[in-house]
């Protein structure tokens, strides 16, 4: 098992394939003109299924793929195929575009749940946030992965002055939708222009549908990042990932390695491991995985252990979401 020093152990590897997407949103990658990684410097088919079986030996049992947007990647079916055949619980956090594209990998390799990255239930919205115009297409696969019985997330950054006038509304499309709608509080990354005064916290959330809506809060497993709620007559429920307001690090059994092979121990952390590089020269990297996990910080990568309001983001050393996969 891959532990840390604070006694974590790690069984799940968020795995990116790609850093880059058909949608530019503001808080992920800022600029249009964003140089993506070169195909030579991503991890290839093969090195990603020999990384991912390493770490299958050695504890982990559930993979998710990120991106960037993951189903942009040309040779994105056979990676699926490969990791399909683990011992393991496959999961994906994708915009969705491409889910009518890839629906029979997606059935194929068994996939556990699909997180749809979605912050507005708007069109015109939609397409301020993303700066491209893929609304329709993206709730049409939305009820494609419901009408398949694939378990679906939908992952939204909730950001004052921006959606958060669209709680209640993204509450209400639980009614009738078996989709778990999980808000998320908006976190610093390089290029973001982040500002304390955007977070939308746990308790603010919760405030909101409070007042229109009767939830109970679900069981909390001792890795969840989500505290979740179902809603009295609702066939969906809702769940608030308080990174900013309410860390939960200490149950942390995440790993992060992103689309150039580079081994990330906490999101937040500016310490990166090449695994890349020495396992193309042949080398055993797992000592190197292990001191990797091994030297996890305590808290927020040891760079955001104060209250979130105080944080400097300009001082943060860290890349831009789309570099590490969500």
């Amino acid at each position: 098992m891959l532990t840390d020093q604070f006694g974590r152990t790690h069984n799940y590897l968020r795995i990116s394939l790609t850093d880059n997407c058909n949608l530019r949103c503001f808080y992920c990658m800022p600029e249009e003109n964003y140089d993506f990684t070169p195909n030579s410097k991503l991890m290839q088919v093969d090195e990603i299924d020999t990384i991912a079986k390493l770490f299958v030996q050695h504890g982990v049992n559930k993979i998710r793929l990120t991106g960037g947007e993951p189903f942009v990647r040309k040779d994105a079916s056979k990676i699926i195929s490969n990791l399909g055949k683990l011992p393991v619980q496959l999961t994906c956090t994708t915009n969705g575009i491409r889910i009518d594209d890839m629906l029979p990998e997606i059935i194929k390799a068994n996939f556990h749940s699909i997180n749809i990255s979605l912050d507005t239930l708007k069109k015109d919205k939609f397409l301020k946030i993303t700066r491209r115009d893929y609304f329709d297409r993206v709730f049409r696969n939305i009820d494609l992965l419901l009408k398949n019985n694939i378990k679906t997330k939908i992952n939204v950054v909730a950001m004052k002055g921006v959606n958060g006038d669209e709680i209640s509304d993204f509450i209400s499309f639980t009614k009738n939708n078996p989709v778990d709608i999980r808000f998320i509080e908006f976190m610093p990354f390089s290029g973001n222009q982040w500002s304390s005064n955007q977070v939308m916290t746990q308790m603010e959330i919760l405030d909101i549908i409070d007042e229109n809506y009767d939830f109970t809060p679900l069981p909390i497993g001792p890795n969840d990042t989500a505290k979740s709620y179902s809603i009295k007559g609702h066939q969906g429920s809702f769940s608030i990932i308080s990174t900013m307001s309410e860390p939960f690090c200490s149950g942390c059994n995440r790993i992060r390695l992103t689309a150039d092979g580079k081994l990330k121990n906490c999101l937040f952390s500016k310490q990166e491991t090449d695994l890349l590089t020495p396992l193309r020269s042949g080398q055993d990297i797992l000592p190197i995985i292990e001191s990797t996990i091994w030297s996890k910080a305590k808290i927020q990568g040891g760079q955001l252990n104060e209250q979130f309001e105080k944080i400097n983001a300009s001082i943060i050393e860290n890349r831009s979401m789309i570099t590490i996969g969500g």
